[in-house]
């Protein structure tokens, strides 16, 4: 319930920050992640969709609407079930378009003008390749291999097999009338994907009743969300040896619904786990002698074709007529997760501990809460990010696009369902507002000091560290070096040896294990709920340049050369040009620049020794997103003790992980003068 509600607070917050960017879609994590029904061994892949709102597909000619890309859903005798073709119809008169003006159209042999699905893919990865690799997989595009990325159309009119679904269900058990209800209004979605088999599977887009299915999960009680999850293991770890990867996620969450629809409710209870599961495994040996999975929703669909061949249907009938005749004894042998032990737990009415090297129960609950808030917190950063670099290029003022987005996100609170993730956007929007202004201020003669602390009081509870940083940057760039001091020494007992770094751009190998998050719960385990143990990474935009200690400007002009900037690719230029570094080693070089202001000498040495050791200490990497960043640091601390060969070698170290993107580049030149003019 827990990764249920954590995923729907992501396509949430991505949907605001959309509506922020002016993007007309509308975003959906689908698949187990949403549904809370994958565990740790499952590696499940993160389903998102984004559904394009700029497009209107109709359903007949009365769903046209003035100034929109419009597309007119068509199918004949030949289609295959689930597939649609979308005719090309002009923007300003109800007519069907002739000429090709779009390289994403095609003309059927009947002279229509074609919306073609692959060239939409097509142009969908090729937006995708400015972010790194492409993985493609089904209608998926992503530059990302643990994700499955679909863009695609929304149908909001009642449509045909829709309709004939819910007649069929009325009346039974399962699905309630209450969700049959709530699926009439439900909007399907058009993916890229053709049929396998169609002429014209180049063209065809694929129905898609995702709302519906996760209505349908979203009604399972706990017993059928366990048989579910176990009938997934089942086919990772038992069927992938027969038939490799051809049975997917998708055909299991099938036979749950057949078999749910058809079982007595009393019957899914925990005891009965296994006879669940037994027919469940029985409903697939029925489907696979007749050679055909039907589709739970649209009828004339068959699951198994373009996944599951004749042959390897052989194959499997035959392993799982030895399953169910052996009384699922393989089932005791499955690894994932400890799996035989936990269903002989089932047995034995009481709950086993994993087992030698394994997290126990309420340690691992914690840890993958903990990883669930993580991602949460990593989603918010990154549309930030987004955000920002939008506002930064636009042709209105930093401050008065901050304030426009604002303005945006404010209207987050008319839907109930989306306030409390806008109200997270708010706190750090206003935030980098707060610190624009106080930058704009500092190059007043007489700013009104109190006022800006004030401001500031509204969102220090972002994280444990960011803006209470922050400040204190604040206040040692204004000369309050004790007050500096102060805020540094209470970030200093905040940021106990539990706190976890966070970065919203980048990400260190084996971060999101879960022995990391297992690591960071103390003894009492409320204390991670009350206040997370997450520190983001401290940035400066430019036009928040006044706020940060002079060397951090270095880093907001990393490049040497036009040519190094035309290299990056598009994830890093929207944050390349901000100053950035992690928050406990910007918290220890505060504390050497305060203590020397201070004249603290003793205080001073003794803050660049820990922020030395912590940088240099390899335990410490996962929690080190910028390690040339905190060594250019370090290297400066060196620079203004007047060690200048110290100082040359930690800037030499901090490009041995970033040459061209990085200010040491700048950093070795102006030491490399120094010392070349001391001799």
């Amino acid at each position: 319930m827990e990764r249920r509600k954590s995923y729907l607070r992501r396509e949430r917050m991505m949907t605001i920050a959309g509506q922020c960017l002016e993007l007309r879609a509308e975003y959906f994590h689908f698949g187990s992640q949403s549904e809370g029904t994958t565990t740790p061994g499952l590696n499940s892949d993160i389903d998102l969709l984004l559904s394009h709102k700029d497009t209107n597909i109709m359903t007949d000619w009365r769903d046209w609407k003035i100034g929109m890309c419009n597309y007119l859903m068509l199918r004949d005798d030949i289609t295959p079930p689930q597939q649609y073709l979308l005719q090309g119809i002009h923007k300003y008169t109800p007519e069907a378009v002739t000429i090709i003006d779009d390289d994403r159209c095609v003309r059927k042999d009947s002279g229509q003008v074609l919306f073609s699905s692959e060239r939409w893919k097509q142009e969908q990865e090729q937006v995708a390749s400015h972010f790194g690799e492409v993985t493609k997989n089904g209608p998926s595009v992503s530059n990302d291999p643990n994700w499955d990325l679909v863009s695609a159309f929304h149908v909001c009119k009642p449509l045909p097999e829709i309709q004939h679904w819910m007649d069929r269900c009325r009346g039974r058990h399962w699905p309630p009338a209450q969700l049959l209800k709530a699926a009439r209004k439900a909007p399907c979605f058009l993916v890229p994907a053709g049929h396998p088999d169609s002429d014209y599977k180049r063209e065809e887009w694929r129905l898609s009743p995702n709302l519906i299915e996760r209505m349908l999960m979203f009604s399972f009680n706990m017993t059928q969300i366990k048989c579910y999850t176990v009938l997934k293991l089942i086919k990772k770890s038992l069927f992938s040896k027969i038939v490799g990867d051809c049975t997917t996620s998708f055909h299991c969450k099938t036979l749950m619904f057949i078999t749910i629809e058809r079982t007595h409710p009393s019957l899914w209870k925990e005891h009965n786990i296994m006879y669940l599961l037994l027919l469940c495994l029985q409903e697939l040996r029925k489907w696979l002698r007749l050679g055909c999975l039907p589709h739970y929703i649209i009828a004339g669909v068959n699951l198994f074709d373009g996944k599951l061949s004749i042959v390897k249907q052989k194959l499997l009938l035959q392993y799982v007529n030895y399953l169910i005749k052996n009384g699922l004894q393989d089932l005791f042998h499955i690894d994932i997760d400890n799996l035989g032990c936990r269903l002989q737990a089932c047995f034995i009415r009481r709950i086993r501990q994993g087992g030698e090297g394994e997290l126990g129960g309420v340690v691992l609950r914690n840890s993958i809460s903990l990883l669930l808030m993580f991602g949460n917190l990593k989603t918010l950063l990154y549309n930030l990010t987004e955000i920002i670099y939008k506002i930064q290029s636009s042709n209105s003022t930093v401050q008065q696009g901050i304030y426009n987005t604002l303005r945006t996100a404010v209207q987050g609170f008319t839907n109930e369902h989306l306030k409390n993730v806008a109200f997270d956007l708010i706190n750090h929007l206003y935030a980098v507002y707060n610190s624009v202004q106080s930058s704009n201020c500092l190059r007043l003669p007489n700013p009104n000091f109190i006022e800006i602390i004030r401001r500031f009081e509204f969102c220090l509870n972002t994280d444990i560290a960011y803006n209470h940083l922050k400040l204190a940057s604040l206040l040692y760039c204004f000369g309050h070096f004790h007050a500096a001091a102060r805020a540094l020494e209470d970030v200093e007992k905040r940021y106990h040896c539990k706190v976890n770094a966070l970065c919203g751009m980048l990400q260190v190998e084996g971060e999101t294990d879960l022995q990391v998050f297992a690591s960071m719960i103390s003894d009492n385990c409320d204390n991670v709920r009350r206040e997370p143990p997450f520190s983001f990474c401290v940035r400066f935009i430019r036009h928040e340049a006044h706020c940060a200690p002079y060397v951090l400007w270095f880093e907001m002009n990393r490049a040497m050369t036009e040519e190094e900037v035309a290299q990056r690719d598009q994830h890093s230029k929207h944050w390349m040009d901000y100053a950035e570094v992690d928050a406990c080693p910007f918290l220890h070089y505060l504390q050497y620049l305060t203590y020397g202001g201070q004249g603290e000498r003793t205080k001073q040495l003794y803050a660049l020794e820990v922020l030395k050791s912590y940088i240099l200490d390899p335990r410490n990497d996962i929690n080190i997103h910028h390690p040339e960043t905190a060594l250019n640091l370090l290297g400066h601390c060196y620079e203004m003790e007047g060690d200048c060969s110290r100082a040359c070698y930690y800037y030499e170290e901090s490009l041995r992980f970033d040459g061209t993107k990085n200010a040491a580049n700048w950093h070795v030149q102006r030491v490399q003068r120094l010392i070349s003019n001391l001799y």
